[in-house]
């Protein structure tokens, strides 16, 4: 798996790690702070949110021309600059005020103008390592390491997002509950809007928390919880500053991908063989498709910061039992992660002190899990609504060497599915995760019944959970094949272009994601789910119609 890569793969995957775990840390708060801090409803919650998401993925387009014109580094080191500016200003704890609202949109805006200088090109430069002969073979592979690598950091976001807030709340006397914040801004809208189990509810729920004062309590409250992601905000700055130090720390590593077209033309003494206008149009249209395909993927997995999370808050147990609950714990998935990678390393390993070393780290590693199962007793583990979101990456990560020893063991019998057939498959798995979440949310209450007090059984943790999992065969299948993909077929004229035109369409499907978000209130939460499924269903169908001409342009 990570033989014979080149040194600079490395330097750049833990670059983008320590972006990532920024990004995703205040993504993992980023719609219960909006909610929170400014009383936002959900369908303005889904505007703002996928509005964000959509500009993240949309300027890396604006930031692939511009490095195709003044080079990739010189974009990806202005991408880090501006993104800490964003990130630095989003932590300045502001009022809820307009003044404060204009604050956090100026600092979004930055995030995102960063991000797209920085995300799409570090992306491009990692393919320029594989346009090497030497390494053209380990493309694929290379980009799914890339990829797990990105979700080394978003693993731990959220658990320092939810860290910052239990200490937070624990320092003024509270402790957080999800229900709270929308019934305090209620509450501060008008008590005599709210309906009377709406107010009993909070007046219980205030009491527990030992309040007497309910507009007091309802201020102090709010103020201390959008503190609290103010300070998981700031956690980006720091991530950002060990990205830029391992960048210009390891840059020798991948200097030479640092290199555009017009750049390696000037440099070469062979005449460079340029693609026909034929040749050139036939894979832009093929990247075109992928890319329309793609969009109501994003739209489905995007759900995870957005509707998944209003579930998590809203529908699922508080509380984790039984031997699930080692799950809750990031230490506990490292643990697992670790145990993953050293079975995988007993069976890959040619030398015996190395199978045996590889034997060593597996058994402590589960031996390990063992004690921390024991140390729980019979007590249960609460839950955040943002600690679900640690186990998309945590699967990724877990989940990868799977996939490429599979994918590997095709290949070498010369049966492996083309990346088109691999993003066709992901699309019909992404609707499969969503049927689970058909079946979990059947008799549950709509969010309007909810609001006005509607009682239920909130369902169990491992229906989240088991969606993350079936999700992430479906990332693995589409998100870094995708990526290699573009990579691979893009004429190298364009290919800061096309790289960027891969996040405009994921920007547009994170944009799409706000209208499940507007529709969240009054339909049954099994009929938003079916709409995914619907829709990752039809986009599965029409890239298997078009395969042929997608496997085509990859030859040309």
């Amino acid at each position: 798996m990570f033989k014979g890569q080149p040194k600079g793969l490395y330097a750049l995957a833990l670059a983008n790690t320590g972006e990532r775990f920024g990004y995703y840390t205040m993504l993992a708060i980023f719609t219960l702070f909006l909610q929170a801090k400014f009383g936002f409803s959900e369908a303005v919650t889904s505007n703002i949110y996928a509005g964000f998401l959509a500009a993240v993925y949309f300027m890396p387009f604006i930031g692939g021309i511009l490095a195709d014109k003044f080079g990739y580094g010189k974009m990806v080191v202005a991408g880090i600059i501006v993104m800490f500016a964003g990130y630095f200003c989003l932590a300045i704890p502001t009022g809820n005020d307009m003044g404060g609202k204009i604050a956090m949109f100026g600092s979004l805006l930055l995030i995102a103008v960063g991000t797209g200088l920085f995300k799409g090109n570090l992306q491009v430069m990692v393919g320029n390592l594989y346009d090497d002969p030497k390494y053209a073979s380990k493309r694929d592979a290379a980009f799914s390491l890339f990829y797990m690598a990105i979700n080394i950091g978003s693993l731990f976001a959220p658990t320092a997002a939810t860290r910052i807030t239990e200490f937070c709340m624990k320092n003024e006397g509270f402790t957080y509950n999800g229900d709270i914040p929308a019934l305090a801004n209620q509450y501060l809208a008008g008590a005599d809007t709210m309906t009377p189990e709406a107010l009993s509810k909070f007046q219980n729920l205030a009491a527990a928390q030992g309040a007497t004062d309910l507009t007091q309590f309802s201020h102090h409250y709010i103020d201390t919880l959008a503190g609290a992601y103010h300070w998981g905000f700031a956690v980006a700055c720091v991530s950002l500053i060990i990205s830029i130090l391992i960048y210009f720390g390891f840059r020798k590593s991948f200097k030479h991908a640092d290199v555009t077209q017009r750049e390696l033309e000037a440099k070469s003494t062979q005449p460079v063989v340029e693609l026909t206008k034929e040749q050139t149009k036939s894979r832009i249209v093929a990247l075109l498709l992928v890319f329309a395909v793609v969009i109501f993927f994003w739209m489905a997995f995007q759900q995870n910061g957005l509707t998944l999370t209003f579930f998590a808050r809203d529908y699922t147990a508080t509380e984790m039992t039984g031997l699930s609950r080692i799950l809750a714990n990031v230490l506990n998935l490292v643990l697992i992660i670790i145990a993953v990678y050293g079975a995988f390393a007993i069976f890959q390993s040619e030398k015996r002190n190395s199978k045996f070393i590889a034997a060593l780290v597996t058994v402590a590693s589960l031996v390990g899990l063992f004690f921390s199962y024991r140390s729980l007793g019979d007590e249960p583990v609460t839950l955040l609504p943002q600690i679900f979101q640690q186990f998309n990456p945590f699967f990724v990560v877990a989940l990868t060497p799977v996939s490429m020893a599979v994918f590997g063991a095709l290949a070498a019998k010369g049966k492996e599915p083309s990346a088109p057939r691999k993003i066709g498959i992901g699309m019909f798995i992404a609707a499969l995760g969503f049927l689970i979440m058909v079946f979990g949310s059947l008799g549950l209450p709509t969010p309007d019944a909810l609001k006005d007090g509607a009682e239920f059984q909130r369902v169990t943790p491992n229906i989240l959970i088991s969606t993350y999992l079936v999700l992430t065969f479906a990332e693995l299948f589409l998100s870094p094949m995708g990526i290699s993909f573009v990579s691979k077929v893009a004429p190298p004229k364009y290919k800061g272009m096309m790289m960027g035109l891969w996040f405009v369409a994921t920007a547009i499907g994170n944009y799409m994601v706000s209208i499940i978000g507007m529709l969240w209130g009054g339909l049954p939460l099994w009929v938003l789910w079916s709409i995914l499924i619907v829709l990752c269903v039809i986009s599965a169908v029409f890239i298997f119609s078009i395969m042929k001409k997608l496997e085509n342009a990859t030859k040309d």
